[in-house]
């Protein structure tokens, strides 16, 4: 069971010298200062005639800005992230008119993401040994897993969290990724809480491990010596990086954890059946806004969505507005109000006692059975659709919303 290759980033940790870190640095700030400049000349060109500047335009005007005396600094680093940094605007570009993303904005130098990509002519990977170009020696990496047999890395992204740590992203075709053989679970229907992390529809729960929660000490302390010293001093600087490091370790644990979840999911089941929960208005409810961010649905959600196209696993995700835990997975009968604090009720119906977690996750199972029997397109009576299309495109999860009994 074969498929075509995937590309997959291989991710690595590594120490850079004196040397290099300083030339990481500089590559990071002409790499920001292209970017920004590309964009300006775009925007004025748009807003003055009308005239949309293609990438290759954009490069012309790259070598110009190289011979003049004021940006004369661009030639002492290597041309390839520069290039790279227009070919990032264009794509920008690209997806903003197609309607997929937002205008372009201006790289910041305190917010944006520190980071260089390097093709393949501007590096070499030989015996374990990275060297980029322009660089002094080879990259101290801390080899924590092997990539692909034989394969040659197409673009090295170098980047620089705001915790200090370095880190080089190594983009290689797995060949190790392929469909995988049937699962012995045919459909699961997945709930996604706080108190449980997620609930399955054969009745597992998985408990929220709650990272910032366990660490929200550490990080109250840290913010704290934070606040006490002068901004912009070198004092504030070093407490600056303690902060973004309890961060860092609450987001690395809470990403470890959401990648086994989710992997032994896709691998036990064959359609996998989630909410298209809207986290972004779920944030709205200020007295669980921590809690939600605390368990990552957003995250959980794109895992799901890469390797269930990686795997050649079904994704079906749920509308919204389909009430999941008011109905009787028993019977169908669907009581009018069920307020957050009651987790666990009984039917008036049939009689049966719910668990509120569990009987959602089973009814989420069920209209995933509707999508593979019937197909998506059904919207639940009576409830907005919220302006977005009932089925996707062929490379996107089915949404399906099923009617109310």
């Amino acid at each position: 069971m074969g498929r075509e290759l995937v590309k997959r980033a291989f991710k690595f940790r590594f120490y850079p010298t004196d040397g290099q870190a300083a030339e990481l640095s500089r590559t990071f700030g002409c790499v920001r200062l292209v970017y920004n400049k590309a964009l300006e000349t775009r925007t004025n060109a748009w807003l003055q005639g009308s005239r949309r500047i293609t990438y290759t335009e954009s490069s012309a005007l790259l070598t110009g800005w190289k011979q003049t005396e004021e940006l004369a600094f661009l030639n002492e680093v290597s041309c390839v992230p520069l290039q790279q940094a227009l070919r990032h605007l264009q794509g920008a570009f690209t997806n903003f008119w197609a309607k997929r993303a937002g205008y372009p904005k201006f790289k910041s130098r305190k917010k944006s993401k520190l980071s260089a990509e390097y093709t393949r002519s501007a590096f070499t990977l030989r015996d374990g040994a990275l060297r980029l170009a322009r660089m002094s020696g080879p990259l101290d990496i801390v080899w924590s897993r092997p990539l692909p047999e034989g394969v040659e890395p197409s673009t090295v992204t170098v980047s620089r969290d705001s915790a200090g740590r370095w880190f080089v992203s190594m983009l290689c075709e797995d060949a190790s990724i392929c469909a995988l053989p049937p699962a012995p679970n045919s459909v699961v229907g997945i709930d996604a809480g706080i108190t449980s992390l997620v609930t399955l529809s054969t009745g597992e729960k998985v408990e929220n491990p709650k990272f910032e929660k366990q660490d929200r000490e550490r990080l109250a302390r840290a913010q704290r010596a934070l606040a006490r010293r002068e901004k912009g001093s070198k004092n504030w600087d070093k407490a600056r990086v303690k902060v973004a490091r309890v961060h860092a370790r609450i987001a690395d644990r809470r990403r470890d954890h959401l990648h086994k979840l989710t992997t032994r999911i896709v691998r036990e089941n064959q359609t996998v059946v989630i909410e298209d929960l809207a986290v972004r208005n779920m944030l709205g409810n200020h007295c669980l806004a921590r809690v939600i961010s605390d368990a990552a649905c957003s995250e959980m959600r794109a895992q799901f969505e890469y390797k269930c196209a990686w795997y050649r696993r079904e994704l079906i995700m749920v509308d919204r507005f389909y009430p999941s835990s008011k109905i009787c997975s028993a019977c169908g009968y669907q009581v009018p109000v069920l307020p957050l604090d009651v987790r666990e009720w009984t039917c008036v119906a049939c009689g049966a006692v719910h668990d509120r977690d569990v009987n959602a996750a089973r009814n989420l199972r069920a209209a995933g059975l509707v999508v593979m029997a019937c197909g998506a397109g059904v919207r639940p009576r009576g409830k907005p659709s919220g302006g977005h299309s009932a089925a996707k495109q062929e490379t996107q999860p089915a949404t399906v919303g099923i009617p109310c009994p």
